[in-house]
């Protein structure tokens, strides 16, 4: 188990959350070739060398694309990944926008997961535009069945986004 791992409260709060919710992280040793340093997607996991890893935030971004993709498509992703088919336009801001709800769910800081080093700099726009509520990618969550804007949210009495009526999409 890394040492880099077990000195960051952050990570261990992400890895306890991961667990509650159903997603699997499974330790290992990757090569440099990974997207995102340090992590890679498998199917209905994700694979973390902590070693490597840069940015602990993208761990809730990967972790975004399980959640947000359906069960059958998600038992395929390894198989997907370089298919140029996944993620789609939708669920890649789909994804983004789960990480700001599991964030918040976390009490994180919004630059934990909107780090400079990513986003192709866009990271500042995307914290601009949550924190004030302009949740571009809600209409897919909600269509997904994962949260309720506010207008269904007030008419079924339940809380609106970022809360999350649940975190992986069937």
């Amino acid at each position: 188990m890394s040492n880099k791992k077990n000195n960051n409260s952050e990570i261990e709060k992400v890895l306890l959350f991961f667990k509650n919710i159903g997603i699997q992280i499974i330790e290992k040793q990757l090569d440099s070739t990974t997207f995102l340093p340090g992590l890679a997607l498998g199917s209905n996991c994700i694979y973390v060398d902590f070693e490597k890893l840069e940015n602990p935030g993208d761990l809730l971004h990967e972790a975004g694309h399980l959640a947000v993709t359906d069960s059958k498509s998600r038992k395929q992703i390894e198989r997907n990944l370089n298919n140029g088919k996944w993620p789609t336009q939708g669920e890649e801001i789909a994804a983004i926008l789960w990480s700001y709800a599991a964030l918040t769910y976390l009490n994180l800081d919004p630059s934990f997961v909107f780090h400079s080093n990513g986003y192709k700099g866009n990271s500042e726009w995307f914290i601009s535009n949550f924190t004030n509520a302009n949740y571009i990618g809600l209409p897919f969550l909600e269509w997904a069945g994962l949260t309720l804007g506010d207008i269904k949210a007030n008419l079924e009495n339940k809380e609106a986004f970022p809360v999350m009526q649940k975190w992986i999409r069937d």
